[in-house]
């Protein structure tokens, strides 16, 4: 890590070292007042984006293989809706979805390892990331534990999907590093949301990394360019409602070219999901399909010796996998 961005994260909310056992986050009270949408949020779900000849469509993890959202309602007309972004804004009809999954021909499923899948959230408005959200990445690298959540960001065509490809070679840099990463991603217009309510807007959890190079993030004190390279936010395969997980104690992993790098589990962030919501609400509004990006455990490159870094390369392959929301795998080219 180079001293600019030391000095810098230890300038900007990292002032001191927390306790090792909890990070209380103490704020003011809030300036504006709450606000939550109405929305209904689904649950029982596991999503999916499949990519067709003319876009994305939704699919349907079951168990008879991912349901072809498109294809089946096509031929049943249940008013299901065709996309993520309709599940998210209200379109379509979720109990038709249900009845779709129960209705549908063999014709209608595709095998999950045929499957040619999308980004499992397509446009999000916001794609938020957590800089130093756990505490034994942040001591590899020589930081304090933050006494609030640092927060950058990504853009759209950061998106990337399971089975996809990053384009390393084509990138004006060479440090690449893995950072398999829990994303939340939000079911309901919040602003000013306490930590008590803010589970109430989470949608679901899916599979990330926050594929970055290094160079570029140490480049200046800000972490853009090194963050938010075309197809830096690899993003499923699947989308799991918040019903059927607990973000805050999953087993998460990352390994390179079959070898483990990462291993650790979500209890070891800094700050849980309830608190990260709570506080980017604070400042921005949060709407459905935005997604967090909510740090990386210890294991990166960046992390290791000097002398034992060995960079991310052209033709790596990356599989990230996070207990009960699946396997992401992308390679490097």
């Amino acid at each position: 890590m180079t001293q600019n961005r030391r000095t810098f994260l230890k300038t900007s909310a990292l002032a001191g070292a927390a306790a090792a056992t909890g990070v209380p986050l103490t704020l003011p009270a809030l300036a504006q007042k709450a606000s939550v949408g109405t929305q209904t949020m689904p649950r029982g779900f596991v999503f999916a984006t499949l990519r067709r000849a003319n876009g994305y469509g939704l699919g349907v993890r079951t168990s008879r293989g991912v349901l072809d959202v498109v294809a089946a309602e096509a031929d049943l007309k249940e008013g299901a809706p065709l996309t993520i972004t309709d599940v998210f804004e209200g379109r379509g009809n979720i109990d038709g979805l249900r009845r779709l999954t129960e209705k549908a021909a063999d014709r209608h499923f595709v095998a999950i390892d045929k499957a040619a899948f999308g980004p499992s959230v397509t446009h999000p408005e916001k794609i938020i990331c957590v800089g130093l959200n756990y505490r034994k990445h942040a001591a590899e690298t020589g930081n304090p534990v933050p006494k609030a959540p640092i927060l950058f960001n990504k853009f759209n065509t950061a998106l990337n999907h399971h089975g996809g490809v990053v384009g390393v070679s084509e990138e004006d840099a060479q440090k690449f590093d893995y950072e398999a990463e829990l994303v939340i991603v939000i079911g309901k217009t919040a602003r000013n949301v306490s930590e008590t309510d803010a589970p109430s807007v989470i949608f679901g959890y899916a599979t990330g990394n926050d594929f970055t190079a290094r160079d570029l993030q140490s480049r200046s004190s800000q972490w853009m360019l090194g963050k938010a390279l075309d197809g830096s936010a690899p993003i499923g395969p699947w989308l799991v409602t918040a019903d059927l997980a607990d973000g805050d104690n999953l087993k998460i992993e990352c390994r390179v070219n079959g070898e483990v790098r990462q291993s650790s589990n979500t209890s070891d962030m800094v700050f849980n999901c309830k608190q990260l919501v709570s506080y980017a609400s604070r400042y921005f509004t949060l709407k459905p399909g935005d997604i967090i990006f909510t740090g990386t455990p210890e294991g990166v490159i960046s992390g290791y010796p000097k002398d034992k870094q060995v960079w991310l390369k052209a033709g790596d392959k990356l599989t990230t996998s996070i207990e009960k929301l699946g396997d992401l795998e992308f390679k490097l080219t």
